[in-house]
């Protein structure tokens, strides 16, 4: 892998992981479009290489959320001592917490599943359509609530949603605002929450997959792009944070739909017309 690839892709990665429009179908997209082999030739690296993307966003939502975090990890912890969610920084923490759990589960259960039956280009083309859909006609819904005023039930919900993002072209982001908008939160709120959510579980997805390629070792000559792509990935992260809570203050997601619908019939087409093979 050169740096410019390992650029390209932690660019890509930070957008769309915060972006409704799917970080996992993007990352299998583009070396799809590209014919570009080396991260399905070298499946153990490829696993590798996610990760560090994934640290790299996680640095990014942790400083632009530095305050908040803070915040809640203190309300994590005053809740569980006091067994009270009567403070918003209490409520909010366990909801995230609750919203965590079933994410964890599933990828748990299922991870190996994913990884042999779902992620093939003509999938994550259909997904980017009907949950582009999906968003649509959530975000139509009226904004009653504001992140503050977030319960622990919708935390389950939002969580319960976030497990359909483990099926590439879904977008995590974009099932877990989907869900937020559909429980009544405006546009600001679910896209805080949805970015709050995705701390814990990138956190410890990212432990437990570096201590497996710590263990499993690393291919020779692929420490410079992994430093690159998650740099790359830090700050793009960090830009289509600030990009989309700003947008959202004075827009809606309908930008976000179309872009997917876009995407997801070109997909269809480059199949259709045999450009590219519709699997792997």
């Amino acid at each position: 892998m050169s740096n410019l690839e390992a650029l390209l892709l932690g660019v890509v990665q930070g957008l769309t992981e915060f972006l409704p429009i799917s970080s996992s179908g993007h990352l299998i997209l583009i070396p799809w479009l590209q014919d570009y082999t080396f991260l399905i030739e070298n499946d153990q690296f490829n696993k590798t290489f996610d990760v560090a993307l994934h640290a790299g966003t996680l640095i990014a939502a942790v400083v632009y959320f530095r305050q908040e975090v803070v915040r809640l990890i203190g309300g994590f912890v005053s809740a569980c001592r006091e067994r009270s969610t009567e403070r918003v920084d209490q409520r909010l923490a366990i909801a995230i917490a609750i919203g965590t759990v079933p994410a964890v589960i599933a990828g748990g259960i299922g991870s190996d599943f994913i990884d042999e039956h779902l992620g093939e280009p003509w999938m994550i083309a259909i997904q980017l359509i009907f949950f582009g859909w999906l968003l649509g006609v959530a975000d139509r819904r009226p904004q009653r609530k504001r992140l503050g005023q977030t319960t622990l039930r919708d935390g389950w919900y939002i969580g319960l949603a976030q497990v359909l993002a483990l099926a590439p072209g879904t977008s995590r982001s974009g099932i877990t605002i989907t869900a937020g908008r559909w429980l009544g939160l405006d546009r600001d709120g679910a896209a805080r929450f949805s970015f709050l959510l995705l701390i814990p579980a990138v956190a410890g997805a990212t432990l437990f997959k570096a201590a497996s390629a710590v263990n499993e070792g690393l291919p020779s000559g692929v420490a410079g792009p992994m430093i690159v792509g998650t740099i790359a990935a830090a700050v793009s992260g960090y830009v289509a944070i600030s990009f989309l809570l700003r947008l959202v203050r004075t827009s809606s997601y309908r930008p976000f739909v179309l872009y997917r619908y876009i995407a997801g019939a070109a997909v269809l087409l480059i199949i259709a017309t045999g450009l590219r093979p519709a699997t792997f």
